[in-house]
């Protein structure tokens, strides 16, 4: 009988493709929504008002946790830092509150995201999973995201937690922000363009959440990152000539990105040199392991409509 999984966060960048991996391999699927939706495998869900409809755990083997407020996509203010807190640790809570409550049910692992944050600044330091977390806002919150993450092991859970870097694709998130500027002929390193940026292809991602569920071997903590990182210079060159696009050696500085992003600059400006040797020495197989021809894979035609016959 085909293994059942548990996706919060699906309808999100990671969780769509995640989602539609595992059906095709064959997996049944069953997703938390805060919206009503025509499928019988969708199951209603309010974080903050700490409600769950029961029924999503049912015949599940394993929980892929995904959820949690953008961190990027607006001003943080006070407010909209504990909602980024809180959007992670409630949700925890609450999955792990319906299963402790309900017995007879089958889940053995618990997989969930984290991120590269967790490090905070780090300069040029080769980052493994056993360095120390540090300081900021969001490594704070990838702290409190993990130590909530941890909790499942008092009910006997395996918990895997991957420290995802950026996730490149066209389909959102970091990448389409990136490669605006150079598309529009104005490609430039931001801050000094030394701070290391761990990067990692969508199918690459989709992979690691999918050798998360299968490998029973894999337990704690996961740099989710391509074993070649890349600085800002580096990336943003590499995007400029996969692209057919200048790069241009001038910077953009960090008082003009306080200006347009704020706080926010903090994620843009921090160096996470990670090293990927714990997800090697698991035995997870990268597709992509340059950023080029991630890259070119990601902007080719080729790629493009293979990924809509999917």
């Amino acid at each position: 009988m085909a293994k059942k999984i548990l996706i919060t966060g699906a309808t999100g960048l990671v969780g769509t493709a995640l989602k539609k991996h595992l059906l095709n391999k064959g997996y049944l699927v069953n997703t938390l929504s805060r919206k009503v939706e025509n499928d019988p495998n969708a199951f209603l869900w309010d974080v903050y008002k700490q409600q769950i409809d029961p029924k999503c755990i049912d015949g599940v083997d394993a929980v892929v946790h995904l959820a949690g407020e953008p961190v990027a996509d607006k001003k943080w203010t006070a407010e909209r830092k504990k909602q980024i807190i809180d959007s992670r640790i409630k949700s925890t809570g609450l999955l792990f509150k319906i299963i402790k409550e309900h017995r007879d049910h089958q889940i053995k692992s618990f997989i969930s995201a984290s991120a590269v944050g967790y490090y905070g600044d780090c300069g040029d330091e080769i980052l493994t999973e056993e360095s120390p977390n540090g300081y900021g806002f969001l490594a704070e919150c990838c702290k409190l995201w993990e130590d909530a993450v941890e909790e499942g092991r008092k009910l006997s859970l395996r918990v895997v937690k991957l420290r995802t870097g950026i996730v490149i694709t066209k389909a959102g998130g970091a990448l389409p922000q990136l490669d605006l500027p150079v598309r529009m002929f104005a490609g430039a390193a931001l801050g000094t363009g030394k701070q290391w940026t761990p990067w990692l292809h969508m199918d690459d991602m989709v992979g690691m959440y999918t050798e998360a569920i299968e490998n029973l071997k894999m337990e704690g903590s996961y740099n989710a990152c391509a074993p070649n990182p890349a600085t800002n210079t580096n990336l943003t060159k590499t995007i400029a000539k996969v692209l057919h696009r200048p790069f241009w050696p001038i910077k953009v500085s960090k008082g003009i990105l306080d200006l347009i992003l704020g706080e926010r600059t903090e994620a843009v400006l921090m160096s996470n040199n990670t090293s990927a040797q714990k997800i090697l020495d698991a035995g997870f197989k990268f597709k992509f392991t340059h950023l080029k021809d991630a890259l070119e894979n990601i902007y080719s035609q080729k790629q493009s409509n293979e990924s809509s016959k999917d």
